[in-house]
């Protein structure tokens, strides 16, 4: 009550109305928003959970190696299938995690120390330096020895299915607010950005996939939202934010010209992404 987006000047000073509420107050309410599609996907990806998925995860407390490529560095040093990895260079390694991390951050040759059906052995591997894309399609450098680990099917428990959710909610944040990062700075080209035909049809082709796969798409539209209502654009909620935020640190409020001004610039933003998002669906369309 009393926040009114297409008219910013008209005010309700009733004693409910969210004019008359305190800045910090007032940005509680407009966070809730983007929080509750936060909680959305939580409770989206908890119900995928209790579906019972089978979860494919690396052997827990371990580095085993599942599978060894033909003619990889790994085949050549002398590493099998079933080699569970101790250490990597003298640095232990007790997660598969672990395993990748500090082979991507080392230099030259590797030292392992492996144990094979009970018997600790050393090994030299020298990773091969290959050029690759990621998922926002950039060119990356990569040190591979051509292993991949040992999986186990797991169905989760109570407390791993809440892990799950936390878990799959917090990754998709993180992915979304890279892709928006890289989409701001070019990285990522601005053909890439789809709109409500887009979403109709990954939607429709999500069905043919079970309700869990619907699930996980509303999940990551709902985070969407959530990310996307968080920037710092006037007229969402993110911009209202940085509004109270300045009202805060300066002690008043920017003026109501200001605000009206700011307010039409955030439209005007959010009609050309959704014009964008539009374009581009058709451009898809036509043969």
């Amino acid at each position: 009550k009393g926040q009114e987006d297409m008219n910013p000047t008209a005010l309700s000073y009733d004693t409910d109305s969210y004019t008359v509420k305190k800045p910090w107050q007032k940005i509680l309410i407009l966070a809730a928003g983007p929080l509750a599609n936060f909680f959305t996907a939580w409770v989206l990806f908890l119900g995928i959970a209790f579906g019972n998925p089978q979860v494919h995860l690396p052997v827990a407390g371990k580095a085993v190696v599942g599978e060894v490529i033909k003619d990889s560095p790994a085949q050549k040093g002398g590493i099998l299938p079933r080699d569970t990895i101790l250490s990597v260079n003298g640095k232990a390694i007790t997660q598969w995690e672990e395993l990748s991390e500090t082979i991507s951050h080392s230099t030259g040759s590797l030292t392992l120390i492996i144990d094979r059906n009970g018997t600790r052995q050393t090994l030299m591997v020298t990773p091969k330096v290959q050029e690759s894309t990621n998922l926002f399609k950039e060119k990356i450098q990569k040190r591979l020895v051509g292993i991949a680990p040992l999986l186990e099917t797991h169905h989760l428990d109570f407390f791993g299915k809440i892990d799950y959710a936390s878990k799959q909610t917090y990754d998709t944040t993180v992915l979304i607010v890279e892709s928006v990062q890289k989409l701001l700075t070019g990285v990522v080209p601005a053909k890439e950005v789809g709109g409500v035909v887009s979403i109709v049809k990954i939607t429709a082709d999500a069905t043919a996939y079970g309700w869990m796969s619907i699930f996980f798409l509303a999940a990551l539209i709902s985070i969407n939202l959530g990310v996307l209502n968080f920037l710092p654009i006037p007229a969402l909620d993110g911009g209202h934010i940085v509004l109270n935020l300045y009202e805060m640190i300066r002690g008043k409020a920017p003026s109501e010209s200001f605000i009206t001004q700011a307010t039409i610039m955030g439209w005007v933003i959010l009609m050309g992404l959704m014009m964008l998002g539009l374009y581009n669906d058709i451009m898809r369309l036509l043969p």
